[in-house]
């Protein structure tokens, strides 16, 4: 049994730690998408638990959509800024995933330059590498719905969201 001394030294200890926050995407499904298990600055791992609304078919096979959205949603925590978003990615479905896989996703920040930044992201089920690819993501000043350049493009093509409705 631990005296309140002890407590109070290990809550002191806790403090100290750099702890890591979410600033982004924080209304994703984690259901969907994974769920964190470790996040560091420029690094995350993330855990699919794969579920029977991701089937594609009756044998097992989970859709890779739901592969990469892990993946695309560990990229997004690793880079971690609060208006992160995908412009491009490169990746290869190694192997398939099944019903009651749990994939394991580790992405890495690998590069930065000014607002952009490259993230590298594998995924594993056991120690069966089944996806990896490159993500390339733009930092954005505002959300991207509401960047100036969305309404210029909506002019040049004469449409007006409001006039849609």
């Amino acid at each position: 049994m631990t005296s309140e001394k002890e407590e109070l030294e290990i809550e002191d200890y806790r403090d100290d730690a750099e702890q890591v926050l979410v600033q982004t995407h924080a209304r994703i499904n984690q259901n969907l998408c994974g769920e964190i298990i470790k996040l560091e600055v420029g690094y995350v791992e993330v855990r699919l638990s794969t579920l029977p609304e991701m089937l594609a078919d009756d044998v097992g096979l989970i859709h890779g959509g739901f592969v990469f959205g892990a993946a695309d949603y560990a990229a997004m925590l690793a880079v971690n800024e609060r208006n992160v978003v995908l412009v491009a990615s490169d990746c290869q479905f190694l192997s398939p995933v099944k019903l009651n896989d749990e994939v394991n996703v580790v992405a890495r920040v690998r590069h930065k330059e000014g607002r952009k930044r490259n993230v590298h992201v594998e995924a594993f089920v056991l120690d069966i590498k089944v996806f990896e690819g490159e993500f390339k993501t733009v930092i954005t000043e505002k959300h991207v719905l509401k960047l100036k350049l969305l309404d210029a493009q909506e002019e040049a093509s004469g449409t007006h969201p409001e006039e849609d409705a």
